[in-house]
Order: C-alpha cells, then sequence, then structure tokens
C-alpha cells in the first residue's frame, strides 16, 4: 500500500510507538519541536501577564521569568542534540520528560489561577511523551503527572483553598491518557487487521500470478513455435493477434505481480555501477514487437555514462513507461535517452503521442487510474508502480504533457560514477550463430511449459532432454534451462549445483521463473546466472540461451563456482 500522508500518517507513527517501533528518529524530533514552541508560547504568556500588571515582578515573578528562560535555552539545546544524534536515546526522553514535569510543577505552584491554563501543557505532555514512546512510557508520564499536581496543590496556596478543583484536575489527568490509550489501541487493532488482509491480498495475488503465469508462458512459446512453420497469410496473422492478447496479458501479470511484492515490503534496491545505455538498449530490444504492432519507431540516443542504481529496478520504471508510450502514441515515434543535471542523470521517455490533459496529470501516478477512456489495454498500475520504484530508491518522477504534441517522462536523480572500464557483454560483441547441437537440459515442472519450451528449443537446432525433476547424476549437456521452484521443495539452483558436480564441470544455465526475481538473486548469492520472468518471450529465452553458449565457447565466466556452489 502507497504510505499515507498528512494526519493520518502521524496517527500511524504514534500506533507504531504503541506497539513498541520506536527507532523512527522523527519521533523525537517532533516531541522536542512542539516542546520549544510551547515553552516559548508560555514564556511569551507569563511576560504578557507581568506587563499587563496582572502579575507581580516580585521574587517568585523574577523566579519564574529566570526558569523560562533555561526552559528555552534546555528545548534548544535537546533539538540540536537530536539533530545531530537523531534515533531513539532512552536517558534523552526522560531527560525531557524531568524538565516538563519539573517546569510544569513550579509554574503551576508559583502562578496560582493566573497560570493554571499551564495545565492544558501538562495534559499534552503526559500524552505526548507516553504514547510516542509506547505504553511504558504512558505509565511512567500519567504517574508523573499525578505526582506533579501533588506538589502544586501542596506549595500553592490558591490550589489548597480549592480542592474540587484539584481533585478535577487529578481525574482528568488519568481519564484523558486511559481514554487515548484505548482509543488507539482500538485503532492500532484495525490497523493490524486491515495490514494481515492487505498481506493476504498480496500473498494471494502472487500465487494467483505464478499459477496463471505457467500456461500463458505455455501458449507464448507455442506461438512462437507456430510463427516458424509454413503458415498462410491468414494463419500468420491469426497467430499475431494471439500474441498481441498474450502480451495484454503478461504485462498484465507483471504489474500484479510487482503491486504484490511492493505491498509485501520485500524490495529492497541493491545499488550497483551500472551502464545505464546498455540497460536502455535491453528495453528498446524487448519491446521490439510491441513497437511493431502498434506501428511504433522505438529508438534510444547513444549514452556511455554509467550509474549507481539497481538495475532490475530501473529497467522496470523504463518498461513500464514504454509500455504507456507504446499504447498511447500508436503510430508515431517514441524516443528514449539520457540528460545530465549536474552530478546527476535523468532519463526521459518522449513520445508524439495524443498526450495528456491538464486535469488528469496530477492522478496518472495512483493506482488503477487511466486518463481517460481510450479503449487502450491495462488497467493503470503502470505508472502507480513506478512512482512506488521511484520513492524506493530516492528517485524523482515527473510527466510533462500537451494535448495533441505529446507526453515526456523524467525519471532524475540517477547517481553517475566515473567508471573507467566497460562491462563487456558477450552477447553484444560477438556475432550471434545458429544454435544446431547444443545440448540441452530442460527442467519443468509443468509438462505444458515443459513441452512448450522443448519444442521452441528444438525448431531452434537445440537438442533437448526434458526433466520434470532432478535429473540423473549420468546426464551430459552443453546447457541447463530450468525452472527455480520444482516439486518436492527442490529447486532449479539444486539442479544446476548437481548437473555441475556430476558432470565434473561448469555448465552454463538459465533460470526462469514466476516468482519475484529479487527472490531468486538473493537465492543465487551473486552468481551470473540470467534470470528469465514469465511468461518469457521467444525472444529473451533466445537471446539467452545464445548469450549462455557464447559465454561457454569464450570463457566469458569463470568455472571457480564449481569449488563454492
Amino acid at each position: 500500500m502507497t504510505p499515507p500522508n498528512g494526519p493520518s500518517a502521524a496517527v500511524l507513527k504514534l500506533l507504531g510507538a504503541m506497539r513498541g517501533d520506536r527507532q523512527d528518529p522523527d519521533t523525537e524530533r517532533g516531541q522536542a519541536l512542539v516542546r520549544l514552541i510551547i515553552v516559548g508560547i508560555v514564556a511569551l504568556y507569563i511576560i504578557f501577564e507581568v506587563l499587563a500588571a496582572r502579575m507581580p515582578l516580585n521574587r517568585a515573578g523574577l523566579a519564574l521569568l529566570a526558569y523560562m528562560g533555561f526552559s528555552v535555552i534546555f528545548s534548544v539545546s535537546v533539538y540540536l542534540a537530536i539533530l545531530r544524534a537523531p534515533g531513539p536515546n532512552h536517558p534523552r526522553r526522560w531527560l525531557g520528560m524531568a524538565h516538563d514535569y519539573i517546569g510544569i510543577t513550579f509554574t503551576m505552584a508559583i502562578g496560582g489561577k493566573i497560570l493554571l491554563p499551564v495545565y492544558s501543557v501538562l495534559l499534552w505532555v503526559t500524552v505526548g511523551n507516553g504514547l510516542r514512546y509506547g505504553p511504558n512510557y504512558l505509565a511512567a508520564a500519567t504517574c508523573l503527572a499525578l505526582l506533579s499536581l501533588s506538589a502544586s496543590a501542596y506549595i500553592s496556596p490558591y490550589w489548597r483553598e480549592n480542592p474540587y478543583l484539584v481533585a478535577t484536575l487529578v481525574v482528568t489527568a488519568i481519564i484523558v491518557p486511559a481514554y487515548a490509550y484505548l482509543l488507539l489501541t482500538q485503532i492500532r487493532q484495525a490497523r493490524d487487521e486491515a495490514a494481515a488482509a492487505n498481506r493476504a491480498k498480496s500473498s494471494l495475488l502472487a500465487q494467483a500470478s505464478h499459477d496463471l503465469r505457467q500456461p500463458v508462458h505455455a501458449i507464448s512459446l507455442f506461438t512462437a513455435c507456430l510463427r516458424d512453420s509454413n503458415l498462410a497469410a491468414e494463419e500468420w496473422k491469426m497467430v499475431d493477434n494471439i500474441d498481441k492478447s498474450l502480451q495484454s496479458v503478461s504485462r498484465l501479470f507483471r504489474s500484479l505481480l510487482d503491486v504484490s511484492t511492493l505491498d509485501s515490503g520485500r524490495v529492497t534496491p541493491r545499488m550497483e555501477v551500472v551502464a545505464i545505455g546498455e540497460v536502455l538498449d535491453d528495453v528498446i530490444r524487448l519491446n521490439s514487437e510491441a513497437a511493431r504492432w502498434a506501428n511504433v519507431t522505438l529508438q534510444s540516443v547513444a549514452t556511455e555514462a554509467f550509474v549507481r542504481i539497481d538495475p532490475i529496478l530501473i529497467a522496470t520504471m523504463v518498461q513500464n513507461v514504454v509500455s504507456n508510450a507504446l499504447k498511447y502514441a500508436r503510430g508515431r515515434p517514441v524516443l528514449i535517452g539520457c540528460r545530465r543535471r549536474g552530478a546527476s542523470l535523468a532519463i526521459e521517455v518522449h513520445d508524439r503521442g495524443q498526450g495528456i490533459s491538464e486535469r488528469h496529470l496530477p492522478k496518472v501516478f495512483d493506482e488503477f487510474y487511466r486518463a481517460g477512456d481510450q479503449g487502450m489495454d491495462g488497467v493503470g498500475l503502470g505508472l502507480s508502480i513506478v512512482k512506488r520504484l521511484a520513492d524506493l530508491m530516492r528517485l524523482e518522477i515527473s510527466i510533462e504533457s500537451r494535448p495533441g504534441r505529446g507526453t515526456v517522462v523524467k525519471i532524475a536523480g540517477l547517481e553517475m560514477v566515473k567508471t573507467d572500464h566497460h562491462r563487456a557483454s558477450p552477447n553484444r560483441s560477438r556475432p550471434l550463430t545458429m544454435l544446431d547441437g547444443l545440448r540441452v537440459v530442460l527442467i519443468d515442472d509443468d509438462k505444458d511449459v515443459l513441452l512448450a519450451t522443448a519444442t521452441l528449443l528444438e525448431k531452434w537446432g537445440c537438442m533437448v532432454q526434458p526433466e520434470t525433476s532432478m535429473p540423473s547424476a549420468d546426464t551430459s549437456c552443453d546447457l541447463i534451462v530450468t525452472d527455480f521452484e520444482l516439486d518436492g521443495g527442490r529447486t532449479g539452483l539444486q539442479c544446476i549445483d548437481f548437473l555441475r558436480r556430476s558432470n565434473g564441470r561448469w555448465i552454463p544455465a538459465v533460470i526462469m521463473t514466476g516468482h519475484d526475481i529479487k527472490i531468486v538473486i538473493e537465492a543465487l548469492s551473486g552468481e551470473d546466472i540470467p534470470i528469465l520472468s514469465k511468461p518469457v518471450r521467444p525472444a529473451e529465452l533466445r537471446s539467452a540461451v545464445m548469450a549462455q553458449k557464447l559465454n561457454a565457447k569464450g570463457g566469458g565466466l569463470s568455472a571457480s563456482n564449481l569449488a563454492n556452489p
């Protein structure tokens, strides 16, 4: 879910403190800032009462003014200390609470009825400190409030003369924190139930997306096999239409999985140095077929810039923006480029489509929002995912559009990195060769996917050995293509390790998965194995297989992984 803003965010922060989550640096800083403001207001109130001659400037009055001056200095010092060292600090919290209650007691005891309004500050200290820092602090703050009231009643003649007033203030000091605690506890329970429902929804989306990806993946590969057959023009057009529909469904599944993954909170950016030009080239390559269907000229401006970014997340962002451009700029050119902004870089996607009216622009990043009913596919998740990923990596996302003139989407804030080396990409630096005779072990527990993938690989000239589980120890091959999660608790990575050990040599591999790619990357522990997200486009699979064959020939990957699988 998108993080809340405004008052609801403050309530959720209080709820976080109530359940013991006290790691938010804004908690103490916010309390210190409010303390500084209130101390200033009370000091001005006392000065006003002195100037109005309603408070005598005797020894008690001078002592009160002196203490308020000390309180201002103390409050500023605590605030600056929090800025220098943010985060939970229990001694600092207790010191602040002690100052608050001593000051309130001193002020109410000396000021009498003139400073009776300071009682409201006592309630703020009790509720504020207590609810910000948790139930233990709330109980301690309530006890300190009662001690403060008792001391004020004992010292001040005015309070001793009004016992019913004291009793009223004491009861209020007990009831208000207790009632606030009760209400926020109920809100917390409701929030926890909503969070549990949201997690269940995300889990359902992820599982449903994975289960539905399998047949769509198989259909996509079967249609690729049909394309390689001798089809008449009419049959070719039908296959083309099937492919278009499959691409729409595939985009929807990818969006649903992205949303469920973001909702789960498992997405953590893995920053690394990336040649951003290669990322953009990959996006163009993967969208070449969709661009042909939309009659769009899709191009990128060459760049040799390197940035520090999560390559998977930034590719997902650009992919979603480009998909939108292809949908709404049919028959028009789309250009992807980069623009330097000081020490940072911005990726820009320009199209000359129909544009977006000004009234829609503020809402285009909302989930399920579509700018008007234009008869296009999709459910309005693409740009909302882009916005959430941008927030996650602290990037800036903006959109400019003029109806009839086109749209520009900018992803800014990418940190540029100076580097003297360029990592070679074997599939770009070497000419592609045929796959005839390549021995492939194909592992997938879904028989339809297994048959479709095997048929496609065989049409490309590969010799395929299909397996639904762990192959036998005497299996020999040139390449392993495997699903990640298999029946019986096995994984594709275990199959890869087993085949490499049984063959006594390093064998290139490709992993296909319908799950969150981040989980697969973590399981790989840095091993350089291509990961394809289902439904896999035939062009993606062919490119990955060809690249791994070239790696095996050219020694592009080290065999040292065999020693530490």
